[in-house]
């Protein structure tokens, strides 16, 4: 157990607000976040009081929380169990959306004020700051940071008058939403009329704000201390331009097409929002970055873990959720241990000489009359992440891995492949393929998808080298470039027209085998199992080597 000098104020019991029901589109992160969380706390000896009605989770298992009830989060509810177990104090941001809502609540009707409990991390004033629209308009401003151009509304009138001084089309936001929820561009007064309606039955407040067509989507994720030190763990861009829910999107850390000024820029202006927001553990900014001319504007900070949080830990090996909840107990990054590396703190930035890839799934399939179109609201349930060395090599990995039939950058059949990419759905991703085998030039794709043309020249890089698959002769060269880009021992197979096991022994041969790489470890450092391992292609298969930032490197058997 760490020795922290404020221990003397560490609370003895805490309420951990889970994230309420599972379903699509929202809460499944969260079980990573509520567990990492847990055993932050039971480490310094606090009890844990996890408030969660998720049964099929981790964070819910008898051997973590030492008392877990399995009720809804509610203000009746979460009332009673404050009621009874008499907690110090309470966790808000492990829990999504559904665990801020509901301690805004708690805090608005009196109840944490009566029963003694306080909030650790992040303030509700700050936490308010961040969900109420024009209050979080208003702080940006006052620090010089610029959001988009917009008006909160209570009402259909406010909303409609709101969309005419801006002009169609717009983007219509909820306040308090889960998963953008309610969330969308309307094009003329009708369809903002409608909506309005329908979403202001559930929320009290919505955003009309500009419609930035084509900007691209930018996070960064940064951890502050209560002692106002300030890092940025990850940043990540969306492979779709706004318009798309990031749950919805392909998502690549580090960013691929940012400059280093630009980088450097969103970096700064991240830190410096958190810091105006008085924000105490890790945060989730994102941003939306004009490709012509360099121009930002702050979408939204989400002063609690999200489902990019859990990416960004994952890719980096940085345990946000950890080091979150040792923050909210007082300590400073400074006296907090990496726990792979052992010996430097939570105050060093992560450096990534890899590509991490997530890619969401969606199982439309098994509700009769689901739209496959996707936009703001996320209907996504569940992703996956790759990790290599390219980007031709990480998105083949995350196709294959999705288990759709698809062994990687691959084209399929459809009716009008130009219309999903312009108008975009669940197999947008195999359009662009079909697309680039048809030989559509990438300005044309870039301009029906706004997709930026540096990942699609990649796309293209893959179709070009399978095209040289099924021409040419497999040399060595040849071999190990596919490898390289992501390819399959079966899809480099189904190019040549010939069988995996052919395929696989000619790759012997040449001495050509899969190298195992762990991510954040010191020089001389594998210790069995502790954080992410991923398989990249060298071309050697009986050398150990040592990666960019001293990572090791094993060469796995033949």
């Amino acid at each position: 157990m760490q020795k922290n000098m404020r221990s003397a104020k560490k609370p003895k019991n805490v309420l951990l607000l889970g994230s309420g029901g599972l379903k699509i589109g929202q809460a499944g992160e969260f079980d990573y976040s509520g567990s990492q969380a847990i055993k932050a706390l039971k480490e310094e000896g606090v009890r844990v009081i996890l408030l969660n009605p998720n049964i099929a989770t981790v964070q819910t298992d008898k051997a973590l929380a030492d008392a877990v009830y399995f009720l809804p989060l509610t203000a009746e509810f979460a009332t009673e169990i404050i009621r009874k177990e008499k907690p110090d104090a309470i966790l808000l941001s492990f829990g999504g959306q559904t665990a801020l809502n509901l301690g805004l609540e708690l805090e608005e009707k009196g109840v944490l004020k009566k029963y003694g409990v306080s909030v650790l991390g992040t303030s509700v004033s700050a936490i308010r700051d961040t969900e109420d629209r024009e209050r979080f308009v208003n702080r940006l401003k006052e620090i010089g940071v610029l959001t988009a151009k917009s008006k909160a509304v209570t009402n259909v009138a406010e909303g409609i008058a709101a969309a005419t001084s801006l002009g169609y089309p717009v983007m219509m936001r909820s306040a308090f939403a889960l998963g953008g929820e309610g969330s969308g561009m309307m094009r003329n007064e009708k369809d903002l009329a409608e909506r309005l309606a329908e979403v202001l039955r559930v929320v009290p407040q919505v955003l009309i704000e500009e419609y930035l067509l084509g900007w691209k989507e930018v996070e960064y994720e940064v951890v502050r201390d209560s002692a106002d030190n300030c890092v940025t763990v990850c940043n990540m861009e969306n492979f779709d331009p706004m318009g798309i829910h990031t749950g919805e999107s392909i998502v690549v850390a580090p960013s691929q097409t940012l400059s280093n000024e630009e980088y450097h820029r969103l970096r700064e202006i991240a830190i410096r929002t958190v810091r105006h927001l008085g924000i105490v553990g890790e945060c989730n900014i994102q941003y939306a970055l004009n490709p012509k001319n360099g121009e930002y504007r702050v979408i939204e900070v989400n002063a609690r873990l999200s489902r990019s949080s859990a990416l960004a830990s994952k890719a980096t090996g940085y345990p946000l959720a950890f080091v979150a909840a040792k923050l909210a107990l007082g300590y400073a990054l400074t006296e907090i241990k990496n726990s792979v590396t052992k010996t430097t703190t939570a105050c060093f930035e992560p450096a990534l000489d890899y590509v991490v890839l997530k890619m969401p799934r969606w199982d439309l399939a098994k509700f009769e009359g689901a739209a496959v179109r996707i936009g703001t609201e996320m209907k996504s349930v569940g992703e996956v992440m790759a990790i290599g060395r390219s980007f031709e090599e990480v998105l083949q990995k995350a196709i294959r891995m999705l288990k759709r039939g698809a062994e990687g950058f691959e084209p399929k059949d459809g009716a009008d492949y130009l219309a999903e990419i312009r108008f975009p759905t669940t197999e947008r991703i195999f359009a662009i393929a079909r697309a680039l085998h048809a030989r559509v030039p990438i300005e044309k794709i870039h301009a029906l998808s706004g997709i930026d043309p540096w990942f699609l020249e990649k796309m293209q890089r893959i179709v070009e080298i399978e095209r040289m698959l099924r021409r040419e002769a497999l040399s060595r060269e040849m071999l190990l470039q596919a490898k390289r880009a992501g390819f399959s021992d079966m899809q480099i197979a189904r190019a040549r027209k010939t069988t995996e096991e052919k395929i696989r022994a000619q790759r012997k041969r040449y001495g050509i085998a899969p190298v195992v790489k762990q991510i954040d470890t010191l020089a001389g450092e594998f210790p069995a199992a502790t954080n992410y391992l991923y398989l990249t292609y060298n071309g050697t298969e009986n050398d150990v080597e040592r990666g960019a930032g001293g990572k090791s490197v094993m060469v796995l058997g033949s």
